[in-house]
């Protein structure tokens, strides 16, 4: 019986085993690590608006994306909306402020009726203050926000280097 050359071919490499090529590899391997890359960006850092000046400080965790009061010299924002200005909250006598005390309610109403989660999320507010802005005044403002429910507040701050 004549063998066809293609039936020799094959048995002869047949014992021989191919390798896999690596360049290939390191190729798909490259192209996951830039995507990963590149849909790995979250909104870990803050905005920092020019007209607040933060403090520094040694930060062991990072932000997470909560409800943000802005104090400036001039006013306070609440999620990038005018409240009131600055002053107007110092001359005020009780510990309550009341416009940001009425913004926070509809902030939390709109959180309560998007979705679950938001409602646990909605508990947190971050505050981001000059760090010339009279203590008086933010103690004020975390009374605000204690009383209409926001119960962690965190206080943004410039991040340094860790001490260790």
């Amino acid at each position: 019986m004549k063998s066809s050359r293609r039936i020799k071919r094959m048995t002869r490499n047949k014992g021989k085993k191919t390798a896999l090529s690596l360049v290939s590899l390191m190729d798909v391997f490259t192209i996951l690590v830039f995507f990963l890359l590149s849909n790995s960006s979250s909104n870990e850092a803050l905005s920092n608006p020019k007209d607040i000046n933060l403090p520094n400080s040694v930060v062991e965790s990072k932000a997470r994306e909560t409800i943000v009061v802005f104090v400036s010299s001039e006013v306070i924002l609440l999620q990038d909306e005018p409240v009131m200005q600055t002053s107007e909250a110092l001359a005020t006598k009780s510990e309550i402020i009341t416009p940001l005390r009425d913004k926070l309610l509809m902030q939390k109403e709109k959180a309560m009726s998007v979705t679950k989660k938001a409602e646990v999320d909605s508990k947190e507010v971050t505050i981001l203050a000059d760090k010339k802005i009279h203590f008086k005044l933010l103690k004020r403002i975390m009374s605000t926000c204690t009383s209409v429910g926001y119960g962690k507040i965190s206080l943004a701050v410039i991040q340094k280097g860790s001490q260790g």
